[in-house]
């Protein structure tokens, strides 16, 4: 006798957190797109995260420091309006926080304080992250969920 096919339970077993970090480069905002298509489809709320940080060279220069994070804040605030508008066209349960440190910490942290099912970034366009590692990367190794990497 072959046993009975189990009954497949629609929208029961999929995440319930996607979190996305965005910089406003083209990768991660096709990250962004990407978790916001999977998250929708999923009926999954997004957390979209953009984490500031000033680079080490930046110190010396006077008034460098500042008017970086002045451009980080306004392209947060640019990307988050964008976002949030578009979450509202699609009907998306969506949340957007921006912070300051360094992005691997803060992905990291803010993904286990939401307790997130799922990471999304956009893989890194610069040359020196195939010597040193990508976020991407770094994240698959320190994580304790499945990170998606959009090209």
């Amino acid at each position: 006798m072959i046993p009975p096919v189990p009954t497949f339970e629609l929208g029961t077993d999929g995440p319930s957190l996607i979190m996305v970090g965005v910089d406003g480069s083209r990768t991660s905002l096709r990250a962004a797109a990407y978790a916001a298509g999977l998250a929708r489809r999923q009926g999954s709320r997004l957390l979209a995260v953009y984490v500031t940080h000033v680079p080490p060279a930046a110190g010396p220069a006077p008034g460098a420091v500042a008017a970086m994070t002045e451009a980080q804040r306004q392209e947060a605030s640019e990307l988050e309006r964008e976002f949030r508008d578009r979450a509202m066209v699609i009907g998306l349960d969506f949340d957007f926080r921006t912070v300051f440190g360094d992005p691997l910490t803060e992905l990291i942290r803010i993904a286990k304080e939401t307790m997130a099912d799922a990471v999304v970034v956009g893989a890194s366009e610069h040359t020196g992250h195939k010597i040193i590692g990508s976020l991407a990367t770094r994240l698959v190794r320190h994580g304790r969920w499945p990170v998606t990497v959009v090209p």
